[in-house]
C-alpha cells in the first residue's frame, strides 16, 4: 500500500463556527470560474473568433483540471495538511480569475482558466474530509449543505450578474475578471484556519496513514459513477443552457437570468438534501428523488423547450442542485475516516470529471454537427435515466472505504 508521513487531525481545533464561515467563504469561489461564462459566449466567440467546440473548452477545462488533480489534492494533504491545501486551491482560483482581465489574449484566458481549475480541483476534493475531520456526524449533512449553499450562489450569482458587470464595467473580461473579489474574501476568510491548523499539525507526533485510491473497492466506483453522470449533466447544462435559448433569439441579459433560475433552485435544494440526509435512514429516496426531478427538466427542455423554459430550467437546477451535495454526502457516508474520505473524494473527482469534462466540448460539436440544440438535450436526458439507475443501487450497509 502506498503510504505517506502525516500528522493526526488536530487535538484542538479552530472555533467551528469559524470553520463553517471559512467553509462558505471558500466554496463561493468554486464555480464562478465556469459559471460566469456561458453569458457571454457570444461575445467572447465574436472577439476571438472561437467556434462553439472551443467555446465549451472554457467550460470544461476546470471541470477536466477537477479530474485530474483530484488524486493529488489528498497526497497536498497528506504533505501539508488539508487547510493549507485549501489555502492553496483558494490562491489559485484567485489567480486564474486575475488573469481573465486580459482575457483578450486566448492564451492568457486558457492558462488562467487552466490555473483556476487546479484550485476548485483542491478545495472541492478536500472539503468533504474537512467536514467529516471537524463536525460532528449529525451535522455532516447540514454542514454539507451549507457550503454547497454558497457554491451554487456563487454560481447563480456570476450567471446573472455577468453581462450586467459587461455593461458595467465595459468589457467582458472586466465581467469575468471582477470575481476575483470574492476569491481574495475566500482567501481572508480561511486565513486564521489555516494557521490555526498549521499550528497544531506542529505540535502532534507523525503517523502513518494510506494514500492510495480505492480503486478496487466496489462502493468506490459506485459512488464514482453516480458523480460521474451527474457531472456530465450538470457542467453540460451549465454550458449550454444560456445559449440554447439565445439561439432561440433571446436577449442575452434574459438568457443568462434563465441560467440563473437554474442554479438558484440549486440553492434550495443543495442545503434541503443534505439536511434531509441527517434524518433520513436510507438515502434512496432522497437520491431517487432528486434525479427524477433532473430527468424531467431535462426532458422538458428536450421535447418542449418553448413551452415552459423557465419551469424546465427551475426544475432541473432543482434536482440536480440536491443530486450534487447528496453525491458530497455519499464521501462521507461511506468512509470510515477523514483521510478515507478525502480518499474516495479523489478517486470519484478524478473519474467523474475528467469524464464529465468531454461533455461541454463534445455537446457544442453536437450542437455544430446538427446545427440546432435538440440533440444536446436529447443526450442529457438519455444520460439521467443512468443517474436513475445508480441512485437506486446506493443503498445503507455498503461496505465503507477503510
Amino acid at each position: 500500500m502506498s503510504q505517506a508521513t502525516v500528522r493526526p487531525a488536530p487535538t484542538a481545533a479552530p472555533p467551528t463556527w469559524l470553520v463553517a464561515v471559512g467553509l462558505v467563504a471558500v466554496a463561493v469561489n468554486l464555480r464562478t470560474v465556469m459559471a460566469s461564462v456561458p453569458p457571454l459566449v457570444q461575445d467572447i466567440g465574436h472577439d476571438l473568433h472561437l467556434g462553439n467546440a472551443a467555446l465549451g473548452t472554457l467550460t470544461t477545462l476546470p471541470v477536466l483540471c477537477m479530474g485530474l488533480f483530484a488524486p493529488v489534492a489528498q497526497r497536498v494533504a497528506a504533505r501539508v495538511g488539508a487547510a493549507t491545501g485549501v489555502q492553496a486551491a483558494v490562491v489559485c482560483v484567485l489567480l486564474g480569475l486575475l488573469s481573465r482581465f486580459g482575457g483578450g489574449n486566448v492564451w492568457l484566458l486558457y492558462a488562467g482558466t487552466f490555473v483556476a481549475g487546479v484550485g476548485i480541483a483542491l478545495g472541492g476534493t478536500l472539503l468533504p474530509g474537512l467536514v467529516k475531520e471537524l463536525f460532528p456526524p449529525e451535522r455532516s449533512g447540514l454542514v454539507t449543505g451549507l457550503y454547497m449553499l454558497a457554491m451554487m450562489g456563487g454560481a447563480g450569482a456570476s450567471s446573472a450578474l455577468s453581462v450586467p458587470l459587461r455593461e458595467r464595467l465595459g468589457s467582458w473580461q472586466g465581467s469575468l475578471g471582477s470575481w476575483s473579489v470574492l476569491a481574495v474574501v475566500g482567501a481572508l476568510a480561511w486565513l486564521p484556519i489555516w494557521r490555526g491548523h498549521t499550528r497544531l499539525r506542529a505540535e502532534d507526533p507523525v503517523v502513518v496513514v494510506p494514500t492510495r485510491l480505492p480503486w478496487r473497492h466496489a462502493t468506490a466506483w459506485l459512488v464514482a459513477g453516480y458523480l460521474t453522470i451527474q457531472s456530465v449533466e450538470f457542467y453540460s447544462s451549465l454550458a449550454w443552457l444560456a445559449p440554447t435559448y439565445a439561439a432561440r433569439g433571446w436577449d442575452p441579459t434574459h438568457a443568462g437570468y434563465l441560467l440563473s433560475v437554474f442554479t438558484a433552485l440549486q440553492l434550495v435544494s443543495g442545503l434541503l438534501g443534505p439536511a434531509l440526509a441527517d434524518r433520513v435512514h436510507d438515502h434512496r429516496a432522497l437520491l431517487l428523488a432528486a434525479s427524477v426531478l433532473g430527468l424531467l427538466g431535462q426532458a422538458g427542455l428536450w421535447l418542449a423547450p418553448g413551452a415552459s423554459p423557465w419551469m424546465w430550467a427551475g426544475v432541473l437546477g432543482f434536482g440536480q442542485g440536491a443530486s450534487f451535495a447528496l453525491g458530497l454526502v455519499l464521501m462521507v457516508d461511506y468512509a470510515s475516516t477523514p483521510a478515507a474520505s478525502a480518499r474516495l473524494a479523489g478517486m470519484a473527482f478524478f473519474f467523474s470529471y475528467t469524464i464529465a469534462s468531454l461533455g461541454p466540448a463534445t455537446l457544442g460539436a453536437l450542437r455544430d454537427a446538427t446545427g440546432g440544440f435538440d440533440a444536446v438535450w436529447m443526450v442529457l436526458t438519455l444520460l439521467m435515466v443512468g443517474q436513475v439507475g445508480f441512485a437506486a443501487v446506493l443503498r445503507p450497509g455498503l461496505a465503507r472505504i477503510p
